[in-house]
């Protein structure tokens, strides 16, 4: 009997990770678009804390596999992100994928874009807390005022 509840346990706790936690760990392209417009009207209500929040993950501004990544336009100089690569001052535009791809430069020409347009750009990036492997990923970005800002999620 103790052999059946254990089986029976065993089973209830893979269901439910296969069926409802690995799943949902991934966020998906429409959190990742209103997060992005969440971010844009913090932005644009104070820069400066919001930029503070999104290097501290805090207000919503990092869940999951998902978070806020901003940069100046002026220099493509990193200014703030809910994740740790790239740091806080690297130049976006220098950034290649595992593929080659210089997708810093796209989503650089990304955030050079009028206010309120939103541009995707597909890449190879490793997800949060990794380094390798990188895996496919889609960042949506928009210029507010002199920065440009994007939030990905993993396909």
């Amino acid at each position: 009997m103790f052999r059946s509840i254990i089986v029976a346990a065993t089973a209830v706790a893979v269901l439910t990770l296969s069926g409802n936690g690995f799943a949902q760990q991934l966020g998906t392209a429409d959190e990742a678009k209103a997060m992005l417009l969440k971010a844009v009207a913090a932005l644009k209500a104070d820069r400066d804390v919001t930029l503070g929040m999104i290097n501290k993950g805090e207000g919503g501004f990092r869940d999951r596999d998902l978070y806020v990544f901003c940069v100046r336009m002026t220099d493509g100089k990193q200014l703030a992100s809910g994740a740790v690569i790239p740091p806080i001052g690297t130049d976006q535009r220098t950034l290649k994928d595992s593929t080659g791809k210089a997708f810093g430069l796209e989503l650089y020409a990304a955030g050079q874009k009028p206010e309120g347009e939103i541009t995707e750009v597909s890449y190879m990036f490793p997800k949060p807390g990794t380094t390798a492997p990188p895996v496919s990923k889609v960042s949506f970005v928009t210029r507010v005022g002199d920065v440009g800002c994007g939030v990905g999620y993993y396909k």
